[in-house]
């Protein structure tokens, strides 16, 4: 350790940045110090590395489609979203303005064209005595043209891509019908002589302008719902950024200084006091309080934090004052972790949306064939004028046919679930693992830090006939000091909360999933379970694993002491069950599930616990390796497998298992190897996991319900099916109608997800 000569503060020399000046090495605690010693030195200070703004935009459909640049998917033609949570809100406010005004501006002119229209076809009020046929096409002419070529003028451009894609998409629909209703009523007027006597009804051409504006005018308003509903599934995010400090109160050299959070640095010390946010994550070293940190965990009850706990940023202090030491800065604090997990979430794909993929790929050549086939029946078996009832029923099965509700129903839900999983501690790793996570079987979950506390204590100490109890204590302590296992963190607190100095341990070996061993004063000592000292002294005392084992009963791990060849003792070690372990356990059961404990520890042990919780099963004296071993048996025996844990030892099982569950209380390595993480390390956010994963679940079956029902019964009617029965065919205005209706249908149900209640 050195001693930073800017702050005085102590610098780990392996993690300090260094400065070697007249051959000596200077250690700083950060860029702000090592930076300011350098300054009064006369020495250089190196400019700051520019920063890679760029940000690179994906779709949610396909995200093999990557660029620097925003704009729509050449495949589906959805616009494109920025990788991360920077970009995407100034990205939704431009195109719901831009669609606002293409909305509000083509509707405006398509009244009067729709009423022009309307007036034609009703004899009662003699539009067409009261103003020429001539001018009333040509005023239809010159108010549809700004309303197609404007508003719906992306729909054209978004067409031609996915033509030379060759990637047929929903607008590729949309552009065939509302440029055949349009074109075809276009030329009628710029060219009337060129139609032959088929095409007229009554001695006139029909148009269609009110056709081609009205669905124009619908389908801008469906995009411009779909912009304002995706903005919304992102203010889960939003939200998180909002909540984050601006300003710290930092001390320096004595002073205490505003700082812009910025401008704050791993190992600065700031005050935070009552009511203020907790500006970034640490450690507090002076002071105690509570906190609400209801932001990351869902919870509304304060937690009390004193000096050596660590703190995140964002949370609220409540009732003190205290000092804290800065540790994570930037992307490594767990919010922005939160944030890029839910964006990076938001857009993966759920292994049911290639079923949509599937469907749409064959959807569009298929209805473009229906419309084809519809056109020619119409036109060599149809009424008079038959190439105009051609024309309006293959214009309708185009515009009723697009599977733009097809398109979003995965999307929508996808993205509302995750964000409602974030407002309630859940933070979901990808779509897969919502998908998966509705099917479990079987909830495998570590006991340490899952079902307990994960704060074990030592309650019993039971020397061995003639052995001190200070020796015991004492070789125990140094022993585990040198350990991270979290029973000697027990040990070392108790040895501390009485006062008692703990030698230093030599030649210091840890053997896995058994116990450790090294020198004291030159005599070779060790702890671990009851088989590691066999191993060691060769023959534990009688009396003693009798007291071992009614320690096990009353769910106490048993720790053995022993010093060469003696054993000098055992040690019990509880770990009390969460408050909210029972009941979380009575729920996954009402849900039909079986939960099996997996744990390291003593097989008595384990049972007592397992009996206290209804627990299905238990496998004890289990090493990480068995863990994963376990979870595959479970596999291939047909279960589908959740496994919660929150170790490094837990992260093989997690990584094998369908849905890990790392708790947020446990390792980076577990953390990184789950598909879901529990914000706070609590059984009970397994239960609200798996409801909401087969809520979102649930949602997108009926959305992809809703689509292909639609579309199944939409087609033929617009086809013309039921004209011989009843006379009656579908107008293109209202499968314009009733395609709108079909998204927004879906954007509203998944919306629903947003006041699921966990």
């Amino acid at each position: 350790m050195a001693t930073d000569p800017i702050c005085g503060m102590t610098v780990d020399e392996r993690r300090g940045l260094k400065v070697n000046q007249g051959g000596k090495d200077h250690f700083f605690c950060s860029a702000h110090c090592k930076n300011k010693f350098l300054k009064r030195s006369g020495e250089p200070v190196p400019a700051p590395q520019p920063k890679d703004t760029k940000t690179i935009y994906t779709c949610p459909m396909h995200p093999e489609v990557r660029q620097n640049h925003p704009g729509d998917c050449p495949k589906c033609g959805m616009p494109l979203e920025p990788i991360g949570a920077g970009g995407k809100e100034e990205e939704e406010r431009k195109l719901v303005r831009s669609l606002s005004l293409k909305f509000w501006g083509g509707l405006a002119l398509t009244v009067p064209v729709a009423v022009l229209a309307v007036g034609e076809m009703v004899p009662v009020l003699n539009i067409h005595t009261l103003v020429p046929m001539v001018v009333l096409s040509w005023v239809q002419f010159i108010l549809a043209t700004p309303v197609v070529l404007w508003s719906g003028g992306f729909f054209f451009t978004k067409a031609w891509q996915s033509l030379l894609n060759r990637s047929l998409n929903m607008f590729t629909l949309i552009a065939l019908g509302v440029g055949a209703a349009y074109g075809y009523s276009a030329v009628a007027v710029l060219f009337p002589g060129i139609f032959p006597a088929d095409f007229k009804m009554e001695g006139r051409i029909n148009l269609y302008f009110e056709a081609a504006a009205v669905i124009t005018v619908l389908v801008v308003l469906g995009q411009l719902l779909e912009a304002r509903a995706r903005s919304q599934t992102g203010q889960a995010i939003k939200a998180l950024l909002g909540l984050a400090a601006k300003n710290a109160h930092r001390i320096r050299d004595g002073r205490e200084e505003e700082a812009a959070i910025d401008d704050v640095h791993k190992g600065d010390l700031l005050r935070v006091r009552p009511g203020e946010k907790v500006p970034l994550d640490g450690i507090i070293i002076e002071g105690r309080t509570t906190i609400d940190e209801s932001m990351i965990s869902g919870e509304p009850i304060p937690v009390a934090k004193a000096a050596g706990e660590r703190v995140i940023g964002a949370t609220v202090n409540q009732t003190g004052t205290f000092v804290m030491k800065i540790e994570k800065v930037g992307a490594e604090t767990l919010l922005s972790q939160i944030v890029h997990m839910i964006a990076e979430a938001q857009r993966s794909r759920a292994p049911i949306q290639k079923l949509a993929d599937q469907v749409s790929g064959y959807f569009v050549p298929a209805v473009i064939f229906v419309a084809v086939v519809a056109f020619i029946v119409w036109w060599q078996t149809g009424p008079q004028p038959s190439l105009a009832y051609a024309i309006v029923n293959a214009v309708s099965v185009l515009i009723i046919a697009c599977p733009c509700a097809l398109g979003l129903a995965t999307p929508m839900s996808i993205m509302v679930g995750v964000g409602r999983g974030a407002q309630g501690g859940i933070l979901i790793k990808n779509a897969e693992a919502i998908e998966k996570a509705e099917k479990i079987t079987h909830v495998l979950t570590d006991k340490t830090g899952t079902l307990t506390e994960g704060r074990p204590k030592v309650t019993v100490v039971h020397p061995a006939a003639g052995v001190d109890e200070a020796l015991l204590l004492s070789v125990s302590g140094s022993l585990e000091q040198a350990s991270e296992h979290p029973l000697a963190r027990a040990v070392v607190d108790y040895l501390c909360a009485r006062g008692m100095d703990v030698p230093k341990i030599e030649d210091f070996d840890s053997v896995t999933g058994a116990g450790v061993r090294g020198r004291l004063n030159g005599v070779v000592v060790a702890l671990g379970n009851e088989k590691f000292i066999t191993d060691t002294v060769g023959e534990v005392p009688r009396d003693l694993q009798d007291k071992a084992a009614r320690m096990r009963i009353k769910a106490q791990t048993v720790v053995w002491v022993a010093q060469e060849r003696k054993v000098l003792g055992v040690l019990g070690i509880a770990d009390s069950v969460k408050a909210t372990t029972p009941a979380a356990i009575r729920e996954l059961h009402r849900l039909g599930l079986k939960v099996i404990m997996l744990t390291g520890d003593h097989r008595a042990t384990a049972q007592a616990i397992a009996a206290e919780l209804g627990i299905d099963d238990v496998r004890a004296e289990v090493d990480p390796a068995g863990k994963r071993k376990i979870v595959q048996e479970f596999k291939r025996a047909g279960a589908r497998v959740l496994m919660a844990g929150d170790g490094i030892n837990d992260a093989p099982a997690l990584a094998e298992a369908e849905v890990g569950v790392a708790m947020g209380t446990g390792t980076d390595v577990a953390i990184e190897s789950a598909g879901i993480t529990l914000v706070k390390g609590d059984l009970n956010g397994i239960v609200k996991a798996l409801k909401l994963s087969r809520q979102v679940m649930r949602n997108i079956r009926q959305n992809l319900f809703f689509a292909f029902i639609y579309n199944a019964l939409g087609v033929p009617v617009a086809a013309g099916i039921l004209y011989p029965l009843t006379g009656l065919l579908l107008n293109p205005m209202i499968a314009g109608a009733a395609m709108s209706f079909s998204s927004v249908s879906v954007i509203s149900n998944a919306l629903r997800l947003r006041r699921l209640k966990l």
